[in-house]
């Protein structure tokens, strides 16, 4: 993960993550991560605004209030609500604190395999709907991939706190590696099973595929089923966050309890 090495108002660099948006920053202060320091709009208020002060000084962490264009220089034109954090860089975890998670909640593994998603706000978008249907964590490959950057932090809204993100340096190995601990990998693409069809139930990993290339013919070749979307109308592609979120509920259908 590339990390932000930028100049503080201070002339000061440092190794932060940027991260902005109000409920981003508030689920970060919710959390036990380290805070390196708060930049807070002058003149700005609101509930959130004023949950976020009352959580900086409880936990102690400077912040310093800045005129809009400084926020808009450290976020790099993007939308920041106001409101920007920095915090020490996202860190990977392994493949066993997914496997962890799964057994915490005594439920079959559940993964996800991204093969080259470069978009942030996809990895995000994914990020988020991993959260809401019980994926226990991200698998993605070290090199021609987005990380885990402030973008992706700020799409998932706050799920990148709590869905292990694994980057590793091969994917069909680490294909292998799943297989032989018994989960049953699916990959998406146009020519495969109809999803209605797909029996899902078990611990499994799915393929998501590069947003124009699909999934590559070596790790199609590594799984063990092809599973499809099926398209009634014109449009026969999905952007690749929608047909990730389209398939991880087609998994949680049958693992999520009707209350």
């Amino acid at each position: 993960m590339a990390v932000d090495k930028r100049e503080n108002f201070n002339g000061k660099q440092e190794d932060s993550e940027i991260l902005y948006g109000r409920h981003t920053v508030l689920t970060i202060l919710q959390s036990n991560k380290e805070v390196n320091k708060l930049f807070l709009q002058k003149g700005i208020a609101g509930k959130q605004i004023t949950d976020i002060l009352k959580l900086v000084k409880q936990r102690g962490i400077v912040y310093q209030e800045v005129p809009k264009n400084k926020l808009d220089e450290l976020s790099q034109g993007e939308n920041h609500q106001g409101v920007i954090i920095t915090v020490a860089p996202y860190h990977y975890q392994s493949i066993e604190d997914s496997f962890a998670l799964a057994s915490q909640r005594q439920e079959d593994p559940f993964l996800l395999i991204l093969d080259e998603i470069v978009d942030p706000h996809n990895l995000g978008s994914i990020l988020r709907t991993a959260d809401a249907t019980g994926v226990h964590g991200i698998i993605i490959p070290k090199r021609r991939s987005v990380g885990l950057t402030g973008v992706v932090a700020k799409i998932s809204t706050g799920a990148i706190e709590h869905i292990p993100v694994i980057r590793v340096t091969n994917l069909a190995q680490t294909i292998d590696q799943l297989k032989s601990r018994g989960l049953w990998i699916f990959a998406t693409d146009m020519e495969g099973e109809d999803m209605r069809q797909w029996n899902s139930q078990g611990p499994i990993a799915l393929v998501i595929g590069n947003e124009g290339k699909g999934v590559s013919p070596l790790l199609k070749q590594k799984c063990d089923g092809i599973v499809t979307i099926p398209m009634h109308g014109h449009v026969q592609s999905l952007n690749a966050s929608v047909a990730a979120s389209v398939l991880m509920y087609e998994v949680a259908r049958d693992r999520i309890p009707i209350r």
